[in-house]
């Protein structure tokens, strides 16, 4: 066959020069067809399979547009602060400090040190889940038969191990994720009811208040009922544009998330990045 030596791998390799699967990263991302900002400013174009996983580093003011194509994505999101490892998404602090449970436009997704990492400044979808985290090596094998990256049926903690690592990350540094595209409620006996997503194209977009390095696994909520594994793609792109300010409605819109801004503002001031 045509791979069997060297010279033949080369150059069936090189033969996939230009062609595009429907799931892989757009190099550069300014390639990407219709881009939802200034021309050039793109800097992330990515199409995620099911059951694959992405990441990236962004700089302060980026803006982060997930898309679920086919309304069975999951994207399970872990934040840090670029550079300070210990610094990342804390899911019950994100909760706690906005009194609600539910993420939608609006919101803030916080550190631990009372800061804000990212903004969510648009949602068309209105079902993520800051409550449930993601699956496990364990629960993916006893439902699917298997959890690990190279099975069918990879399990959400176990990409972003991967991801994790490809920044410098160990196991012991994932903190809980949020799940946006596949929502949940709170039952008044405090139980959780999977809602589901809200359907083909709902998007949500972010804007990186700090640098941020970004890990992202699309898999199955661990609450998604269906006997199946189901995960369909996943649209991930990002441009430059500018950290909020004060002035904007977001900065202002309560008076815990104006505190998160100050104590974010007044971190970078003193690390000469205000």
């Amino acid at each position: 066959m045509a791979t069997a030596t060297t010279h033949g791998a080369r150059d069936h390799a090189r033969a996939q020069e230009g062609t595009r699967a429907e799931a892989m990263p757009v190099v550069p991302a300014t390639d990407w067809p219709a881009p939802p900002c200034a021309t050039g400013h793109l800097v992330w174009a990515e199409t995620v399979a099911g059951g694959n996983y992405t990441h990236r580093v962004l700089a302060r003011g980026s803006e982060l547009r997930l898309t679920d194509l086919r309304g069975d994505a999951c994207a399970h999101l872990v934040l840090y602060a670029d550079g300070r490892p210990w610094e990342r998404l804390n899911t019950a602090d994100t909760v706690k400090v906005q009194w609600n449970a539910y993420l939608s436009k609006g919101r803030l997704l916080l550190s631990g040190q009372g800061r804000v990492l990212a903004s969510l400044v648009e949602d068309s979808d209105g079902r993520h889940d800051a409550l449930c985290g993601t699956s496990t090596l364990a629960r993916n094998t006893v439902r699917y038969g298997g959890g690990s990256p190279e099975s069918p049926t990879p399990a959400g903690r176990e990409l972003l191990k991967l991801a994790a690592l490809k920044n410098g990350l160990e196991p012991r540094d994932l903190p809980p994720s949020v799940a946006l595209f596949q929502g949940v409620e709170v039952r008044d006996d405090g139980s959780l009811d999977f809602t589901g997503s809200a359907g083909p194209g709902a998007s949500v977009t972010l804007r990186a208040e700090q640098d941020l390095t970004v890990l992202i696994a699309n898999v199955p909520h661990p609450l998604d009922p269906r006997s199946a594994y189901t995960s369909s793609p996943l649209e991930v792109l990002a441009w430059r544009a500018a950290p909020t300010a004060p002035g904007d409605p977001l900065w202002d819109a309560t008076p815990e998330g104006r505190r998160a801004f100050l104590n974010t503002a007044e971190f970078l001031a003193a690390r000469g990045q205000s």
